[in-house]
Formats: structure tokens, C-alpha cells, sequence
């Protein structure tokens, strides 16, 4: 589903309602924005387990997310 919306001076979008729906997501709900190295980004809604999981996630060192690490663990 491809559906454009606008940003405006703040910053700030609307989800539209078909997206919203296809999230099964609604006022007051948590959602999380993931941006690739190729700048493509993913957001998802955020199940209340999730919210540890970031947090935990959020303070993982930088050093173990190198070219080496990728890699070395790429077939597991």
C-alpha cells in the first residue's frame, strides 16, 4: 500500500486512516521509526514488551555493530 501525506514547517505528518487501520494502531499508541543506511525508513507499532526491548537495545555499544560484526555473524 503506497499512500503520500505531507510534513509540515514542525515537522509533523498525518498518518492516514488507511495506514492507521492496516497498523491496527490509534491515539495514544506507541509506534517506532527505524531508518536504514540507505535511508529508507520502517515504523511499526510498539507492543508494551517492545518498549524494554528498545530501551535495552538503545544502550548497546556502537562497537559491536561494525562492517567486521556483520560480516562475522551474517550467516546465523
Amino acid at each position: 500500500m503506497l499512500v503520500v501525506a505531507k510534513i509540515t514547517t514542525k515537522g509533523q505528518t498525518t498518518i492516514p486512516q488507511d495506514i492507521r487501520a492496516a497498523m491496527r494502531v490509534s491515539a495514544g499508541d506507541l509506534i517506532a521509526w527505524e531508518v536504514g543506511a540507505d535511508g529508507v525508513a520502517t515504523v511499526r507499532r510498539v507492543q508494551p514488551l517492545d518498549i524494554d526491548y528498545l530501551c535495552a537495545v538503545e544502550g548497546t555499544p556502537s562497537e559491536w555493530a561494525g562492517q567486521a560484526d556483520e560480516e562475522a555473524y551474517r550467516g546465523l
